[in-house]
Protein backbone atom coordinates (compact mmCIF):
# COMPACT_ATOMS: atom_id res chain seq x y z
CA UNK A 1 0.00 0.00 0.00
CA UNK A 2 0.98 3.87 -0.89
CA UNK A 3 0.59 6.69 1.30
CA UNK A 4 0.79 9.68 -0.61
CA UNK A 5 1.62 13.11 1.17
CA UNK A 6 2.35 16.32 -0.65
CA UNK A 7 2.18 19.71 -0.09
CA UNK A 8 4.25 22.89 0.06
CA UNK A 9 7.82 23.45 1.86
CA UNK A 10 7.59 23.44 5.27
CA UNK A 11 4.15 21.81 5.96
CA UNK A 12 5.07 19.74 8.15
CA UNK A 13 5.20 16.39 5.41
CA UNK A 14 8.49 14.85 6.33
CA UNK A 15 7.95 14.74 10.10
CA UNK A 16 4.34 13.47 9.44
CA UNK A 17 4.95 11.13 7.17
CA UNK A 18 7.90 9.46 9.53
CA UNK A 19 5.39 9.77 12.20
CA UNK A 20 3.03 8.13 10.15
CA UNK A 21 5.12 5.01 8.95
CA UNK A 22 6.24 4.21 12.59
CA UNK A 23 2.75 3.96 13.93
CA UNK A 24 1.53 1.52 10.72
CA UNK A 25 4.85 -0.32 10.53
CA UNK A 26 5.41 1.34 6.91
CA UNK A 27 8.46 2.11 5.62
CA UNK A 28 9.22 5.68 4.57
CA UNK A 29 10.58 7.02 1.34
CA UNK A 30 11.69 10.85 1.15
CA UNK A 31 11.52 12.10 -1.77
CA UNK A 32 12.52 15.57 -0.74
CA UNK A 33 15.74 14.44 0.33
CA UNK A 34 16.41 12.73 -3.24
CA UNK A 35 16.40 16.28 -5.11
CA UNK A 36 18.37 17.97 -2.09
CA UNK A 37 20.79 15.42 -2.88
CA UNK A 38 20.55 16.06 -6.52
CA UNK A 39 20.93 19.75 -6.16
CA UNK A 40 23.71 18.86 -3.94
CA UNK A 41 25.53 17.13 -5.92
CA UNK A 42 25.08 19.88 -8.55
CA UNK A 43 26.51 22.45 -6.58
CA UNK A 44 29.48 19.89 -5.23
CA UNK A 45 30.35 19.90 -8.68
CA UNK A 46 30.08 23.63 -9.90
CA UNK A 47 26.88 22.71 -11.98
CA UNK A 48 24.77 25.57 -13.25
CA UNK A 49 21.77 25.23 -11.54
CA UNK A 50 20.28 26.82 -15.30
CA UNK A 51 22.06 24.11 -17.15
CA UNK A 52 18.78 21.25 -17.59
CA UNK A 53 20.96 18.76 -19.41
CA UNK A 54 23.58 18.58 -17.05
CA UNK A 55 21.77 18.28 -14.31
CA UNK A 56 19.43 15.80 -15.38
CA UNK A 57 22.57 13.71 -15.81
CA UNK A 58 23.66 14.09 -12.59
CA UNK A 59 20.26 12.63 -11.43
CA UNK A 60 20.32 10.34 -14.19
CA UNK A 61 23.78 9.08 -13.27
CA UNK A 62 24.09 9.22 -9.46
CA UNK A 63 23.08 6.62 -7.10
CA UNK A 64 20.82 8.24 -3.77
CA UNK A 65 20.56 5.63 -1.13
CA UNK A 66 19.03 5.74 2.15
CA UNK A 67 20.24 3.73 5.27
CA UNK A 68 18.00 2.40 8.07
CA UNK A 69 18.85 2.06 11.69
CA UNK A 70 17.43 -1.47 12.93
CA UNK A 71 14.17 -2.37 13.34
CA UNK A 72 13.48 1.44 12.27
CA UNK A 73 11.21 2.24 8.84
CA UNK A 74 12.92 5.84 9.04
CA UNK A 75 15.73 6.20 6.71
CA UNK A 76 18.13 8.45 9.08
CA UNK A 77 21.20 8.91 6.51
CA UNK A 78 21.33 9.64 3.00
CA UNK A 79 23.75 8.81 0.79
CA UNK A 80 24.55 10.19 -2.78
CA UNK A 81 27.44 7.51 -4.67
CA UNK A 82 28.85 6.67 -0.81
CA UNK A 83 29.14 9.78 0.26
CA UNK A 84 27.17 10.88 3.00
CA UNK A 85 25.36 14.10 2.49
CA UNK A 86 22.38 13.71 5.48
CA UNK A 87 23.36 17.43 7.36
CA UNK A 88 24.89 19.07 3.68
CA UNK A 89 21.09 18.56 1.58
CA UNK A 90 19.68 20.75 4.91
CA UNK A 91 21.51 23.97 4.67
CA UNK A 92 19.84 27.04 3.67
CA UNK A 93 21.86 26.50 0.22
CA UNK A 94 19.96 23.88 -0.49
CA UNK A 95 16.87 25.20 0.27
CA UNK A 96 17.20 28.06 -2.14
CA UNK A 97 18.52 25.47 -4.81
CA UNK A 98 15.77 22.45 -4.60
CA UNK A 99 13.13 23.83 -6.42
CA UNK A 100 15.36 24.82 -9.70
CA UNK A 101 16.62 21.33 -9.73
CA UNK A 102 13.67 19.39 -8.85
CA UNK A 103 11.94 21.89 -11.85
CA UNK A 104 13.93 20.11 -14.74
CA UNK A 105 12.12 17.76 -16.68
CA UNK A 106 15.27 15.07 -16.85
CA UNK A 107 15.67 15.06 -12.91
CA UNK A 108 11.94 14.38 -12.25
CA UNK A 109 11.48 11.60 -14.96
CA UNK A 110 14.83 10.40 -13.30
CA UNK A 111 14.15 10.19 -9.87
CA UNK A 112 10.15 9.37 -10.15
CA UNK A 113 11.80 6.27 -11.97
CA UNK A 114 13.77 5.76 -8.62
CA UNK A 115 10.76 6.40 -6.22
CA UNK A 116 8.22 3.60 -8.21
CA UNK A 117 10.94 0.96 -7.89
CA UNK A 118 11.62 1.75 -4.26
CA UNK A 119 7.70 1.77 -3.69
CA UNK A 120 7.10 -1.40 -5.33
CA UNK A 121 8.62 -3.28 -2.77
CA UNK A 122 6.35 -3.15 0.30
CA UNK A 123 3.94 -0.74 2.14
CA UNK A 124 5.24 2.70 1.99
CA UNK A 125 4.68 6.41 3.17
CA UNK A 126 5.92 8.46 0.46
CA UNK A 127 5.72 12.69 0.81
CA UNK A 128 6.89 14.94 -1.48
CA UNK A 129 5.04 17.64 -4.29
CA UNK A 130 3.58 15.51 -6.90
CA UNK A 131 3.33 11.92 -5.06
CA UNK A 132 -0.38 11.53 -5.25
CA UNK A 133 -0.68 13.38 -9.27
CA UNK A 134 2.42 11.69 -10.91
CA UNK A 135 4.16 9.26 -8.43
CA UNK A 136 2.18 7.15 -7.53
CA UNK A 137 -1.43 8.76 -9.00
CA UNK A 138 -2.79 5.07 -8.15
CA UNK A 139 -1.84 5.26 -4.56
CA UNK A 140 -4.27 4.06 -2.11
CA UNK A 141 -4.62 7.11 0.11
CA UNK A 142 -3.46 10.21 -1.06
CA UNK A 143 -3.02 13.84 1.20
CA UNK A 144 -2.51 17.40 0.24
CA UNK A 145 -0.72 18.71 3.75
CA UNK A 146 -0.85 22.83 3.87
CA UNK A 147 -0.54 25.55 6.47
CA UNK A 148 -0.34 28.86 6.13
CA UNK A 149 3.05 30.60 5.00
CA UNK A 150 3.68 31.74 8.16
CA UNK A 151 3.22 29.52 10.03
CA UNK A 152 5.54 27.16 7.53
CA UNK A 153 8.19 29.61 8.43
CA UNK A 154 7.91 29.43 12.06
CA UNK A 155 7.77 25.40 12.34
CA UNK A 156 11.16 25.75 9.57
CA UNK A 157 13.05 28.40 11.72
CA UNK A 158 12.16 26.10 14.68
CA UNK A 159 13.57 22.94 13.06
CA UNK A 160 16.66 24.64 11.93
CA UNK A 161 17.35 25.76 15.18
CA UNK A 162 16.93 22.39 16.98
CA UNK A 163 18.90 20.72 14.02
CA UNK A 164 21.42 23.42 13.95
CA UNK A 165 20.94 23.24 10.06
CA UNK A 166 19.45 26.08 8.28
CA UNK A 167 18.57 29.46 8.43
CA UNK A 168 16.84 30.61 11.62
CA UNK A 169 16.18 34.10 9.96
CA UNK A 170 12.36 33.93 10.31
CA UNK A 171 12.47 37.17 7.34
CA UNK A 172 14.75 34.89 4.96
CA UNK A 173 12.78 31.49 5.64
CA UNK A 174 9.50 33.33 4.77
CA UNK A 175 10.63 35.02 1.93
CA UNK A 176 12.40 31.31 0.94
CA UNK A 177 9.18 29.89 1.36
CA UNK A 178 7.05 31.69 -0.51
CA UNK A 179 9.47 31.92 -3.58
CA UNK A 180 9.28 28.14 -3.43
CA UNK A 181 5.72 27.97 -3.57
CA UNK A 182 5.39 30.17 -6.72
CA UNK A 183 7.98 28.02 -8.27
CA UNK A 184 6.31 24.67 -7.30
CA UNK A 185 2.90 25.97 -8.02
CA UNK A 186 3.62 27.34 -12.06
CA UNK A 187 6.46 25.25 -13.02
CA UNK A 188 5.05 22.75 -15.96
CA UNK A 189 6.53 20.10 -15.26
CA UNK A 190 4.56 18.25 -12.40
CA UNK A 191 2.93 21.55 -10.97
CA UNK A 192 2.55 21.16 -6.99
CA UNK A 193 -1.21 20.75 -6.61
CA UNK A 194 -3.83 18.40 -4.55
CA UNK A 195 -4.55 15.30 -6.60
CA UNK A 196 -8.26 15.47 -7.57
CA UNK A 197 -9.24 12.23 -5.03
CA UNK A 198 -6.94 13.90 -2.25
CA UNK A 199 -8.14 14.45 1.36
CA UNK A 200 -6.96 18.19 1.60
CA UNK A 201 -5.36 19.23 5.44
CA UNK A 202 -4.59 22.31 6.58
CA UNK A 203 -2.66 22.05 9.72
CA UNK A 204 -3.04 25.69 10.34
CA UNK A 205 -3.57 25.92 14.44
CA UNK A 206 -3.25 21.96 14.40
CA UNK A 207 -0.70 19.91 16.45
CA UNK A 208 1.78 17.32 14.37
CA UNK A 209 -0.05 14.88 16.35
CA UNK A 210 -3.29 15.82 15.69
CA UNK A 211 -2.09 15.49 11.89
CA UNK A 212 -0.58 12.41 12.19
CA UNK A 213 -3.90 11.14 14.35
CA UNK A 214 -5.79 11.98 11.44
CA UNK A 215 -4.08 10.53 8.43
CA UNK A 216 -3.54 6.93 10.59
CA UNK A 217 -7.03 6.76 10.99
CA UNK A 218 -7.73 7.38 7.22
CA UNK A 219 -5.29 4.83 6.56
CA UNK A 220 -6.70 2.19 8.80
CA UNK A 221 -10.60 3.38 7.15
CA UNK A 222 -8.55 1.95 3.91
CA UNK A 223 -7.86 -1.05 5.78
CA UNK A 224 -4.61 -1.11 7.24
CA UNK A 225 -3.89 -3.13 10.84
CA UNK A 226 -1.76 -1.16 13.12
Amino acid sequence: MIIAIDGPSGAGKSTVAKAVAKELGFSCLDTGAMYRAVAWRALHDGVSLEDAEALGAIAHNCTINFRHEAGDPVPRRVFVDNVEVTNDIRTAEIDRSVSAVSAVPAVRQALVEQQRRIGMQGNYVVEGRDIGTAVFPEAELKVFLTASAAERAHRRVAQNERRGVGSTDYAEVLADIERRDAIDSSRDTSPLKPAPDAVQMDSTGRTIEQVIERICALAQEKGVHV
